[in-house]
Parts: C-alpha cells; structure tokens; sequence
C-alpha cells in the first residue's frame, strides 16, 4: 500500500537524521535506556516577591537536598563543620573559596581533600543521569579531565592512585580553584532537572531583577505567571495603566532601587510633578513600608510618599478611563474618582456615601475627574517610553513570554498562581468576554491568549491595547484566575476609614477547595485523572502559625506560597515552601527565615528545613512514567515505522 503524502514527508524528515536502518535501531536502543532511568527530580517554588537572596540561596542548596547528599556521602569521614564548610563552597564558590584557602595550613592537602570530596559528592548526584547528559553539563574548558574523574571505573587499577595522579596534576599546574569552582556548578545543576516557579517573581521584595536573571540562567525552567507579574508584563508592553500600577506598588514598598538601578528607568519625571503638586500635601497615608534593607532616611521616605500619592492619583484615573473602555471587566462602580463629592469631601462606595481620609486632589478638574492634565499626560507619556526603553526590563518580559504561561501541566501536575473561579455551589464560574462565555480550563486559555495579544500583538492596534487592558484586568479583575478575589481595594484602604470597605472576599474556590471532589474536578477538567494526579498552587499564603495546613483537597492540592516575602514572614510564621517531585514522590520542605548572604558565606549559615512527604509512589518513578517518557516512545514508534518503510523498500537507506 502506498505511503500518504503527509507521512511520507515526515519519514523524510525523519531519514535525514537516521538515513540508515542501522542508524534508527541504535537510537530506539538508546531511546529504550533512557526511559529505564529514575525521573529527574523538580521543583516548584511560588511568590518569590523580590525576595532574592533567599530565593538565590535556595536555588543554590536545591532546597536542602545539597547538604542531605553531603552527609550521606561523607557520613562520619568529615566532621560537621567540615560538611558545612563544603557546602556553603557548593552554594557560594567565588566567596567561599577565597576564606577557606586563607585558612589552610596546608594548602595542598586540603585541595587534594576538597576535590576527592566533591568528586564522589558529583559522582552521587550524577547517577540518575546518562553519561551523555553529565557530559553536555561540563564546560568545554575541562570536560575531559571531569568525565575522567566522575566515570572511571576500577576493576583494573587502583581507585585511590588514579585519583590521586590526576588531583595531583590540576594541583601542580595551579587549576585548583577552577576545577572546585566548576565542580560545584556541575553538582548544583545535577541535583534539580527542572525547576518551576508558580507566579509572582515581582513587587514588594528589594530585587526581582535579580531573581530574573538567576532564572534567565537556569538550565530548564518554567514559569506560570501571578498577578504582580502580568502587571509588569503590561507595563514593558506601554500600557500607561500597568506601568502606574507597578510604580505605585513599588514606592508604597519603598523599591524604588527596583525601577532605577535594576531596570535603569528614571522616575524623575513622576519626583518632579510629586515635588510640584504635592510638596504641601498630608503624605502620612502614603508613607512606604519600611524594610531596613532599602534606604530608611527620613529624606527619602517623604521623597517617595509624594511620589506614592501622585501615581496614585495617576493610576486611579487611568483605572478609570479602562473600566469606561471595556465594559465587559463588570467593574462599573469601582471608578472612584467619578462617585466623589469634591465640594463635600465624600465618595459613594458599595451604595453608601462616605467621608473621605484625604481631600487634597491637586490634579483632578472636578468637571472631568478622570482626565489627565497635560503636566499628568507629558509625564506619564515620558514614563512609559523609560519603561519601553529599558532593555533588561524587555529582556526578562520576553523571558516571562516565552518561558511562562497561565497554567501548566506537567509529569500529571497542574500549576497555577491564582484560582479556577467558581461559583458558590462549586461550578466553574462564566464571564462573558468579547459576546462569549468562558469557565474553567477555556477561561485560563483565553486569558494566557489576550495576555500575549498584549505584548505581541501589532503597535497601535485595537488588539495590543485591548490586551494591555487585559493584563491590568489579570492583576485586579473579579475573574481573573490569577487574582480570585471580589476587589482589589487599593482605594479604599487609602481614602475610608471604615474597614467593611477593605475586605477583598476570596471567590469561592478558596473554601471549596478543602472538599476532595473539588480538586478531581479541577483536574479532570484540565484533562487530568488518577492517585499520581496533583494541582500545584500559589498567591494565598498559608498560615500555617495558625495550625492551617497547605495540602488540600484530600491531599491533591499543595498551596506552595509559605510567605517567602519578608512581609509575610509574621503572617505565615515561616519562610516559604519548596514542593520536591522526585522518583520516589511529593515532599513538601518548609523554610525558615533566611538573614543573609554575607552571614550564609561568613557563618556556614543555611537555611533550616523541614521535609514533609505528601505523596509516595507506588513503585519509583521512571522517565518512562513521565510526558518526556511519551514523547520517546512516540519517537521510538515513529523510528520503527521508519526501520519497517526501509526494509520494504518505501524509504531508501542513504549507505554512502
């Protein structure tokens, strides 16, 4: 029987590659011993909030695993402190090395010691993987001399003198440091496969910049975006309204280092109408939160006060103006400056009229409460274009774009920040967009589509601004899957003393999600079923100082935002959560607070952990038990039809 066209043109393909049977039958062999080794291990960490000296230091000891090999393979050959010492040179090379050579009174032994240490450390971590895949993580610089000293074997000659001739070797001709510098990259690169970072890399933490770039490193990540990353997602793509938004978050959490050094974006312009229209004005409700790691000084805390209060005048304009455009965000009610009585100094919120805390609006006409005027208009315009400039900010957007998503599902997990909106009675929840009605897994798709329209869509089209709007919707909007609250009560909290106004009600999902059923309806809707089945969720920090426990829905829900903001850390009574997936299953490690990097490298200081096993599997877990396991066994399936259409003369074997 003839070949079909389509078919034929992908064994095409696929003979370009493997052009002889020989060829196809050597890579379904090795595709075949792949899917016999253990599953590399994830990890999934959520709300990192700017928080980058922890989230650096746990990325650097792989959330504790670093020092559990350590002991293990040392055990009682190395001393406490010596473990110690050699993991803080793991986690922080460049630093660590330095101080532990000043120390030695032999120097020479002590590499000799160090190197066979993280040669067997290396070796330990290495052995789930192909000799291949250790190979591709080395640099090219030394790789020969590293495959030879993580893959030699012994039975002809004797381990200890082939070590010791060849440490002896990087010692005598001074590659001492660079082989330690490079071993402990390989081991932090071997013991995490993948890692998966559950929204909200943004805002109230001193430097998402510098989480980004430690991401941007990585060597297989994926991210699904919350709602502070879409805001700035929507602010590098020039929507005015996001970038108001991001500023005002930004100085209410006195990060201005963020905006300025991290990004290179002068917020000159907003200082100086600040200074202008505000210098006389009552900035007590606007004073930032003062962490001691930004700078304190009365000076510019008042600086960023006036500039708090005028973006805020800002963002509540343009909030308004987008709630006019787009009617269907159901956010009528909700334009504040048009329900104040500016003669009476009141405003109308939730059907009743109440006084207002602050009256001063220096920039706002009464007859068009919502327009900009043109001192508002040059500045924001001169804002957005910094914000558009900026091209580390546009580099880390494009790396949220291509490496982020709403949800994901993964190795049978689904993972997103926010919520599935539902309804009371634990439906999907429907919104109507553009003349139609979306609930469930079509609401996550639909959003992820006009989140992107927002960025890549053409400039000045109807599409790109109206995604722009989106993405504000997607950081404040009822909806929105990565917010699930009623309100985003910004104004209310500054402008009403009455804290009825303030509550931002959880949709429904929140409590629903304690009931078992919840979670495998949730899962089967993202196509999803079966014990090994899990939803990995973030944003709503976990209390756990109150006794609350993160795992739900009968043990198929792991909420991973343990507060690893600093700002949480009295809220939670911890420091953050890292779900572990390995071979074996789900453990759930929690952190305590982290104080510094310079304390880390000075005192050998790690972060404590506590594992928590939340799922085991039934039999270890193999690459052939995960979507990189089907997708070989799909290439093996089309290989062997390639090897079939060869021997009968369908396809032609390039013997040459």
């Amino acid at each position: 029987m003839a070949m079909p066209d389509q078919q034929r043109r992908y064994m095409a393909a696929l003979a370009e590659k493997y052009p002889t049977v020989a060829a196809a039958a050597s890579e379904m062999i090795r595709l075949e011993a792949l899917l016999r080794l253990p599953k590399g291990t994830e990890h999934f960490m959520s709300d990192l909030h700017g928080e980058h000296e922890a989230f650096t230091h746990i990325l650097n000891n792989a959330s504790g695993v670093i020092r559990e090999k350590i002991d293990i393979v040392l055990g009682d050959t190395a001393s406490a402190q010596e473990r110690s010492d050699l993991a803080t040179l793991i986690y922080y090379p460049e630093q660590k090395l330095p101080e532990l050579k000043a120390a030695q009174a032999d120097l020479p032994a002590w590499y000799r010691t160090t190197l066979l240490r993280l040669v067997e450390l290396c070796r330990f971590v290495s052995s789930k993987h192909t000799r291949d895949h250790v190979r591709a993580c080395l640099p090219p610089s030394c790789a020969h001399i590293l495959d030879e000293l993580l893959h030699a074997h012994f039975e002809d000659h004797d381990k200890d003198l082939y070590y010791g001739e060849i440490i002896a070797s990087i010692i005598r001709y001074r590659r001492a440091d660079a082989y330690i510098l490079r071993f402990c990259e390989i081991i932090k690169r071997l013991a995490v496969d993948r890692l998966h970072i559950v929204g909200d890399v943004f805002d109230r933490g001193p430097r998402p910049d510098l989480i980004l770039d430690n991401l941007m490193e990585h060597h297989n990540v994926d991210i699904q975006w919350g709602n502070h990353d879409v805001v700035w997602m929507g602010a590098a793509a020039g929507s005015a309204l996001c970038v108001a938004t991001v500023l005002k978050t930004t100085l209410a959490y006195n990060n201005a280092d963020t905006i300025e050094r991290g990004y290179g974006i002068s917020v000159r312009p907003l200082d100086h109408l600040a200074a202008e229209c505000y210098a006389g004005s009552d900035v007590a409700r606007w004073m930032p939160h003062a962490d001691p790691r930004t700078n304190c000084e009365p000076a510019n805390l008042l600086r960023a006060a006036q500039m708090h209060k005028a973006v805020t005048v800002l963002m509540l304009k343009l909030e308004a103006q987008a709630i006019a455009r787009n009617p269907d965000f159901l956010m009528d009610g909700r334009d504040y400056l048009n329900h104040i009585d500016y003669r009476a100094g009141t405003v109308v919120c939730g059907g009743r009229r109440c006084p207002l805390l602050d009256t001063h609006f220096p920039t706002v006409d009464p007859a068009d409460p919502t327009a900009l005027s043109p001192r508002e208009e040059a500045v924001m315009a001169e804002l957005v274009r910094n914000f558009r400039e900026s091209k580390q900010l546009q580099r880390h957007i494009q790396f949220l774009y291509a490496k982020g998503s709403l949800y994901k599902i993964c190795n049978g997990n689904l993972l997103y920040h926010g919520a599935v909106p539902m309804t009371p009675d634990g439906r999907f929840a429907a919104e109507r967009f553009e003349g139609r009605a979306y609930a469930g897994k079509a609401l996550f798709d639909y959003c992820d589509a006009r989140a992107r329209a927002g960025y890549f869509a053409p400039e000045g089209s109807a599409a790109r601004l109206a995604g722009q709007d989106f993405l504000w919707y997607l950081w404040c909007g009822a909806m929105s899957p990565v917010f699930g609250r009623s309100a985003m009560t910004t104004f209310e909290r500054l402008y009403i003393a009455d804290p009825a106004t303030h509550a931002e009600v959880k949709d429904p999902y929140y409590r629903l999600i304690d009931r078992p059923g919840t979670a495998e309806k949730i899962l089967r809707e993202f196509g999803l079923s079966g014990e090994g089945c899990h939803i990995v969720n973030g944003h709503v920090p976990v209390k756990a100082i109150e006794g609350e426990s993160p795992v739900k829905g009968g043990g198929r829900l792991i909420v991973i935002d343990g507060g690893f903001c600093r700002a949480y850390h009295e809220k939670t009574g911890i420091a953050g959560y890292t779900l572990v997936y390995s071979s074996h299953g789900l453990t759930l490690r929690t952190h305590q607070p982290f104080e510094s990097r310079e304390k880390a490298i000075r005192e050998d200081e790690d972060i404590t952990s506590r594992s928590e096993y939340i799922y085991t599997a039934p039999h270890r877990l193999l690459v052939a038990d995960t979507d990189e396991g089907a997708r070989k066994r799909a290439l093996i399936g089309d290989l062997a039809a390639l090897v079939e259409a060869y021997r009968r003369g369908d396809m032609r074997e390039d013997v040459r």
